[in-house]
């Protein structure tokens, strides 16, 4: 069975496919066959596409900057090239699909209808950023692949169960009424790794209490207890919560409206300012990317410095808020590009807790460590860092899905 992911964003379309067979699935991710990505920010270009197969990496610049057509560029090399994996695209049989935005209809992976991909579309004004591009992907396949079944995995089903006091804003009601509430987002990453923490713990995932910290260019936590979200601090998009590469985290609301009073700005120069030139970028001046902060912290840049310190301020803050909503924790895992690649980050979280007896083995926390716990030997909680395989963890709901 031959299993085809896609992960559009709204700057990158990454892809991948893979071969599973069997009558059960591998607990852990198969290599897959081939690996794609389309960098679409490429200044006064047509955008990049980079290829992965069997370990050799192969760039080229796309033909044309209509995004369809780049889509059905990558999937040629999936047939074409030195090192075809595929006789014919006819070979897949399912394609699947991660959806940021699945509002209140959607909480569970849903195969591709008309009717879903309008409510795609409808819920694009909750992520602008992601949903459009979200459904130029299913497009794509619909026209290079024809009628393949297509099955969408929605970001904010994970925390569909939220309870009520979590998710609903102390604002009237009938706001709520009308969807206004806190859905979350990264659901399939915290979902994931929740998992393979119960695995890499050896307990089962319905015992335990996980505090899941996604640190990436976008940030978010999750309570998870018994295997399903409780709390988590994105809300009605992806803007609320952490400090963030570009976007602000939470702030106080009242300050729009001061902007808006005194400055006269509109809501397209807020979209800008809040989801665009804040965060690491806003406060440093310099770069959305921690690594080009930190770089400029060791060379003593004091706006630099201060970035750093309210992204940990705030991670901290969030972390015990998350753990006073579970009443205990089992584990504390860090996952994504900052989660899994920055020692320091997670050095500087886990000390606001040493109280309650969580304290980290520095030499394996700097050790580059992968699906592995960095706590120490006398720590009351494991401090797990884990891969996320958020395209792995489509691949699999793909596999059930084609085969009920």
């Amino acid at each position: 069975m031959k299993i085809l992911v896609l992960n559009a964003g709204s700057s990158s379309q990454k892809s991948c496919l893979y071969q599973l067979s069997g009558e059960t699935l591998p607990e852990q991710s198969p290599k897959p066959l081939w690996e794609a990505n389309i960098d679409w920010s490429v200044a006064n270009g047509r955008g990049v596409l980079k290829v992965k197969v069997q370990g050799a990496t192969q760039e080229t610049k796309l033909e044309s900057d209509d995004r369809h057509q780049g889509m059905a560029q990558m999937l040629d090399t999936l047939t074409q090239g030195e090192t075809p994996v595929l006789d014919q695209l006819s070979e897949i049989d399912i394609v699947g699909h991660r959806v940021v935005h699945g509002g209140q209809d959607y909480t569970q992976p849903t195969l591709v209808t008309p009717e879903v991909k309008e409510a795609i579309a409808r819920l694009s004004t909750l992520a602008p950023a992601h949903n459009p591009a979200n459904l130029e992907g299913i497009e794509a396949i619909e026209q290079v692949l024809g009628d393949i079944p297509q099955l969408v995995v929605f970001d904010t089903a994970f925390h569909s169960k939220i309870p009520l006091e979590a998710a609903v804003y102390p604002i009237p009601y009938e706001w709520f009424e009308k969807g206004i509430r806190r859905y979350g987002f990264h659901g399939i990453s915290h979902q994931y790794c929740a998992e393979r923490s119960a695995q890499i713990l050896g307990k089962p995932l319905d015992s335990l209490k996980i505090i899941t910290c996604h640190l990436g260019n976008g940030c978010s936590l999750a309570a998870i207890k018994d295997g399903v979200s409780i709390d988590t601090t994105m809300g009605f998009t992806p803007l609320e919560g952490l400090m963030m590469g570009n976007r602000s985290g939470s702030i106080d609301p009242a300050i729009l409206i001061y902007w808006m009073r005194e400055y006269d700005l509109d809501a397209a120069q807020l979209d800008e300012m809040l989801n665009k030139a804040s965060g690491f970028k806003g406060v440093s001046g310099i770069s959305a990317d921690l690594r080009t902060i930190q770089e400029a912290i060791a060379q003593g840049n004091k706006r630099a410095q201060l970035a750093l310190e309210i992204f940990i301020h705030r991670l901290r803050a969030l972390i015990g808020a998350m753990l006073a909503s579970l009443g205990g924790l089992d584990a504390l895992v860090f996952t994504a590009g900052i989660g899994e690649n920055n020692p320091e980050v997670r050095q500087k979280a886990c000390e606001a807790f040493e109280f309650l007896g969580v304290k980290l083995d520095l030499e394996k926390n700097s050790s580059s460590p992968v699906n592995l716990d960095v706590a120490s030997h006398d720590s009351t909680v494991p401090v797990l860092v884990v891969h996320t395989e958020e395209d792995w963890a489509i691949a699999r709901q793909c596999w059930h899905q084609y085969r009920s």
